[in-house]
């Protein structure tokens, strides 16, 4: 089975090692100055589970030339046309799309541009990121995988996959219940990134503040509501469990869409936030914390793009 895993960044480059030492044929589509780093320095994780130093086999969008059964896609939402551009000499009659994005919009736009048969759901819960020399720096003890098949018939590969992935040392779940996983990250993530990025602080700070607990507790309330509407309502033990994580006054959790605020990038607030916005607008629902965290957001954007 060959995987082409899309980026060597936080994501990608840590699931991709963790596949790769479990002895999947891996190789990475970076851009040709990742290319280089990793042809020179390998590629390097270090992990709470295990630290990985790996040799990588890598291509770039000028070289990719041949079709591979998997590619995980782990790109920031804001890059997903040229994500589908750089990727689209990979897939073959055969090949699944493993997109690792976060929210729900992009397997809409993946499912339009290759075909639904082609596109499996995927959800990566982790705290990791890309350290300026070209590290991969995981930065908790949580690293689940999940995927699964979106319609009624899996694709035939999907199930060597699952026995490479259970094998990779990670947290993985094959889920029979894929559209769910999903929504359930979509509602947590976009509660603590509305809560973390407008109060520009962690979880226990936010839970300090005057407002702060009745904040997350309304985001998510939110959130849960326009999911339901949507035909996806949490079961009560995972909200109860998303409800103790963004609650917890000792917790330093914070979203890393906050970290992409403090260095003065791009976010992905409209693929997130704005994305639960239009749906909740499209529904009935009202969310008016969400409106002004995402509002928050947006004005960031218009003050990052004008200086």
């Amino acid at each position: 089975m060959r995987v082409l895993v899309l980026g060597a960044g936080g994501i990608g480059g840590y699931y991709g090692a963790r596949i790769q030492a479990a002895g999947g044929d891996v190789t990475f589509l970076v851009r040709p100055g990742r290319a280089e780093q990793l042809k020179r320095d390998g590629l390097n994780v270090f992990s709470p589970f295990g630290d990985l130093h790996l040799p990588a086999q890598v291509e770039t969008k000028e070289t990719l030339n041949s079709s591979y059964d998997v590619i995980i896609v782990s790109c920031k939402a804001f890059d997903l046309d040229s994500a589908m551009d750089a990727i689209a000499p990979a897939v073959g009659k055969g090949s699944v799309i493993l997109p690792l994005l976060n929210g729900v919009r992009h397997i809409d736009a993946l499912v339009a541009r290759f075909g639904a048969e082609h596109v499996l759901g995927g959800v990566a819960a982790i705290s990791v990121t890309l350290a300026l020399n070209g590290d991969v720096q995981h930065l908790n003890k949580m690293h689940r995988f999940i995927t699964g098949a979106r319609g009624e018939t899996a694709p035939a590969v999907l199930a060597p996959l699952a026995q490479l992935l259970a094998s990779a040392g990670f947290d993985f779940v094959l889920s029979n219940n894929i559209d769910q996983a999903l929504w359930d990250k979509f509602v947590f993530l976009t509660s603590l990134a509305g809560a973390t990025c407008t109060m520009r602080a962690s979880v226990g700070q936010i839970m300090s503040t005057v407002a702060g607990e009745a904040f997350l507790n309304g985001l998510l309330d939110e959130c849960a509501a326009v999911a339901a509407a949507s035909g996806y309502t949490l079961a009560e033990a995972q909200l109860g469990a998303y409800r103790g994580q963004l609650t917890d006054k000792s917790s330093g959790l914070m979203a890393s869409m906050l970290r992409d605020v403090e260095k003065g990038g791009p976010t992905e607030a409209d693929h997130i936030l704005g994305d639960m916005v239009a749906r909740a607008e499209a529904l009935g629902v009202a969310t008016p914390n969400l409106r002004l965290a995402y509002s928050h957001l947006q004005a960031y954007d218009l003050r990052r793009k004008a200086a």
